[in-house]
């Protein structure tokens, strides 16, 4: 997949009640549902407790934090831990993304602008062109660039001197950044998926919030099927609401969350509608595998990127799915989450052949 292109895979990720992407009605919730400060913030316990003591070390010395690189799937919570660390510095905050710096000129005048002190986060860093990139080194090092003025041999570099400023890099793909890039951040942290437990707390904690009486089996319904993610939990809390207030009495127990999240084809492991499709083409069509991802995606009638990139690092993580040299295989637990019988093989095993090189003695 490319990364520099704006594809269909994005917006299909987005559209999904179960897609980990924001869109413009998530990002106007989450910036209601943020939590403030670090002792808000719930889940990723080693993250924060690593973040509070470069924060408090910093305000000690009166000085800026230093770089901080958040690395992990989205809707893990990055913006928001970046809108904190400028919040416990008591800095401004400066948003912005890779995709939209994709010259070195885009950087300087970002660059040029701070004040002293001040965060800049930069989403997607992973997917800033080379150029800019290159001028960042100097930035995050010396807290300085050189502009280049004219072109050709009359060209001519001009120092500029930079405040002090803390850069907040986030991204999915950590292993896209050069390592020259990486070096230069001196607090790294990857966030891991929640889990049921801590996205319960967040359940709670955003029914309160939104003014919505929910019951801990309700919000351990809305946690479960909430795919590890902060972002995907709430989401799913709204829905629920919904569904409560116009089917029920407003009130969101363990029946009424069950209720409405089979409405919106959201079953009890996470799941969805592409999901679905996709383990229910690959057990009924193809035996279990193996099978090519072309030939996949042609049998659920979507791209082969939004196959690959959508819905298949999710059935990995839940072990529903392998990926293997041979093509997609079917894991028992996708025969048992859809209810299916694996066909019986020679010898009396079960499963599809590609099962039993992989599953198999």
């Amino acid at each position: 997949m490319n990364w520099d292109d704006t594809t269909d895979d994005a917006a299909t990720a987005a559209e999904r009640l179960v897609g980990a992407s924001a869109d413009g009605e998530d990002q106007a919730v989450e910036a209601a549902l943020r939590p403030k400060d670090l002792g808000e913030f719930i889940g990723q316990e080693k993250v924060r407790e690593q973040l509070d003591l470069v924060l408090r070390a910093a305000r000690a010395r009166g000085a800026t934090a230093d770089h901080v690189l958040l690395s992990g799937a989205p809707g893990l919570g990055k913006t928001t831990l970046s809108m904190i660390i400028a919040a416990e510095m008591g800095a401004p905050i400066r948003i912005t993304s890779g995709p939209a710096i994709q010259h070195a000129g885009d950087l300087a005048a970002i660059l040029s602008s701070l004040q002293e002190g001040e965060v800049l986060f930069l989403d997607e860093i992973h997917r800033m062109s080379r150029p800019a990139e290159e001028m960042l080194y100097m930035a995050m090092e010396d807290f300085r660039v050189d502009v280049i003025v004219g072109k050709g041999p009359g060209a001519t570099a001009i120092p500029l001197e930079l405040p002090p400023f803390t850069l907040v890099g986030a991204t999915t793909r950590a292993g896209l950044l050069p390592p020259p890039l990486r070096d230069r951040f001196g607090f790294t942290a990857h966030m891991e998926f929640y889990e049921p437990a801590e996205l319960e707390r967040v359940v709670h904690r955003s029914a309160q919030l939104l003014d919505v009486e929910i019951d801990p089996a309700g919000a351990a319904e809305i946690a479960g099927r909430s795919r590890g993610t902060p972002r995907i939990a709430n989401r799913l809390l709204r829905r629920v609401r919904d569904y409560a207030q116009v089917k029920a009495d407003g009130r969101v127990d363990r029946e009424i969350a069950a209720a409405a999240l089979k409405v919106y084809e959201v079953d009890g492991r996470g799941l969805d509608r592409l999901d679905r499709a996709v383990l229910e083409a690959l057990l009924k069509l193809f035996g279990g595998g193996p099978v090519g991802l072309s030939t996949l995606a042609v049998a659920v009638g979507e791209e082969r990127e939004t196959v690959e990139e959508v819905a298949e690092p999710f059935l990995v993580r839940e072990g529903l799915l392998a990926r293997t040299p041979r093509g997609r295989v079917a894991t028992p637990a996708a025969w048992a989450h859809l209810n299916l019988t694996p066909p019986q093989q020679a010898g009396g095993r079960t499963g599809g052949k590609g099962q039993q090189d992989l599953f198999g003695a």
